[in-house]
């Protein structure tokens, strides 16, 4: 734990370091859990934007997408549920004063235990060597199997308590499993109690004739009330979907995890419309397409898992999430839900609207049933970011610091470095930045040692070095260095944009999926 916590902290720094997040209003003290992405922070989160835009939108011929408001008719809030259920489970520790979510609390603990499974792993793969099954063993070890037990025992107990809204049992549940508050040991604990995690604020030119709203809490609901002039407008037939990107907003009272768990966010959602009774199929369909895009980054499968949820929402038949194994253990990066028709229908009674589709072959109308993937962008880019962070030991006995960012969502694509400051060097340097920036996101650098200069933009995630020397003058030659193996070889100026587009293509990307 303290390994991971280690890491973590060091996630943090380089973040801020290497000018991808900055504490929000840092020099008036900061504001508790919420961020500002830096100058190379917000290109990677653009990358990872587009890099699902193009996936999801621009790959599929029925899918469009959609740009709502984020504010919203409050009756929006009322049809959803948000306005009467949309609440976490909160506890108080009465020592150390501090507020936590009861179900995190819960969670973590089952998490140790998968840390603990992850231990035993380790002990029977350096025991077995390489004739170690981890497949076998983790389904035939007894301890394994005792930890997933208690684990799988305890989800399920919470998950059917939250959905039955009995706190007394979560407090129970806490109580039993001897969870201490985290910074001061003690278990003294309040009663669970639900808070509600809108934002609300008034519309309108003075605070009488004012309209109450709140901050929209998620992007769904502006796909849902514009589910038929999408449709009509693009005259899309079932199956279809409506696609979006956009800032959420949470008053969470235990937010925390660096950019994980924020108050203001982004969502990347898409809600799918399909026959009633087909949503199982395309529930299927959807988990498998989502789970191919995280692979296509190359992140390793063993950081993914699916976790299905015990309590499913009001308005859901199925659920699972789309799990990935961050510094502090595997959590939630991506939902995948099968909705139903709870959403049309709740605004068709809401609105007084009809909200159906009239399907031509059948020759009826219906209200649609949803399949949604949800993930947060925010997370995505702490996945990518910490799971990309990594010190190497090399063969001189020194040790690197490098971001081994997918090259497809690098900031930079490639730094462009003369060897000296004189000679013509910087000039023949410039011109190559002028020709590569019409294709790709590329800097100057010429302060201090090449090698020097290698380490910062290794540390900085970018995936080229092109060195500007004394032989450029006679063959128009450079040196291009590769981040990740380091290799360098000498090619000539005309070849830089090919060499850097096969490496940072979306195309070659999104074509391993």
């Amino acid at each position: 734990m303290a390994k991971q916590e280690d890491q973590f902290k060091k996630v943090v720094s380089h973040a801020k370091e290497y000018g991808y997040v900055f504490q929000s209003s840092e020099i008036y003290d900061g504001l508790s859990a919420v961020y500002d992405y830096a100058q190379n922070g917000v290109e990677l989160k653009k990358n990872i934007r587009d890099y699902w835009w193009r996936a999801m939108v621009q790959m599929h011929d029925n899918i469009v997408g959609l740009d709502a408001a984020i504010f919203m008719h409050p009756t929006t809030w009322k049809a959803s549920g948000h306005v009467d259920a949309f609440s976490d489970p909160l506890i108080d520790n009465k020592d150390s004063k501090k507020r936590y979510r009861a179900d995190v609390l819960v969670e973590d603990y089952v998490g140790k235990l998968d840390t603990k499974i992850e231990k035993e792993v380790k002990k029977a793969a350096k025991r077995f060597g390489e004739s170690f099954d981890k497949a076998q063993f983790l389904e035939t070890n007894p301890r394994v199997l005792q930890y997933k037990e208690k684990g799988a025992a305890i989800l399920k107990r919470l998950g059917q308590s939250l959905e039955k809204e009995d706190l007394a049992d979560v407090k129970a549940l806490i109580e039993e499993l001897e969870i201490a508050c985290p910074l001061s040991g003690s278990r003294n604990w309040t009663d669970v109690k639900q808070f509600n995690l809108m934002f609300g604020t008034k519309l309108g030119a003075s605070a009488e004739t004012a309209m109450d709203l709140y901050l929209r809490p998620e992007t769904a609901q502006g796909i849902f009330v514009n589910f038929l002039n999408v449709q009509k407008t693009s005259r899309m037939k079932i199956p279809f979907g409506i696609a979006q990107t956009g800032k959420a907003f949470r008053n969470e009272i235990v937010a925390r995890q660096f950019i994980f768990r924020m108050r203001e966010f982004e969502q990347m959602e898409m809600q799918f419309f399909v026959k009633p009774g087909t949503q199982k199929e395309w529930y299927e369909k959807w988990k498998e397409t989502r789970l191919k895009w995280h692979m296509s980054l190359g992140m390793g499968e063993d950081n993914y898992r699916f976790h299905d949820h015990e309590k499913l929402a009001h308005y859901a038949d199925a659920a699972t999430d789309i799990e990935f194994k961050f510094p502090f253990g595997f959590k939630e990066l991506e939902g995948i839900h099968s909705r139903t028709d709870f959403d049309l229908k709740a605004h068709e009674e809401f609105s007084g609207k009809k909200l159906q589709y009239f399907d031509h072959e059948e020759n009826k109308s219906y209200v649609p049933y949803v399949v949604e993937t949800s993930i947060g962008l925010d997370r995505m880019f702490l996945a990518i970011f910490s799971n990309a962070l990594q010190e190497e030991a090399l063969e001189n006995g020194t040790t690197r610091t490098v971001l081994k960012l997918p090259a497809v969502l690098a900031p930079t694509k490639a730094a462009v470095l003369p060897l000296v400051k004189k000679d013509g060097l910087p000039e023949i340097a410039r011109q190559i930045i002028d020709d590569l920036k019409w294709d790709f996101n590329v800097i100057y650098d010429e302060k201090d040692a090449v090698g020097r200069r290698y380490r910062r933009q290794d540390a900085n995630g970018t995936p080229f070095c092109i060195t500007v020397d004394h032989e450029t003058l006679n063959d128009n030659s450079v040196t291009i260095r590769h981040r990740d193996t380091m290799e360098q070889k000498r090619v000539k100026i005309e070849a830089l944009k090919e060499i850097i587009k096969q490496e940072t293509d979306v195309k070659t990307w999104l074509m391993k999926m």
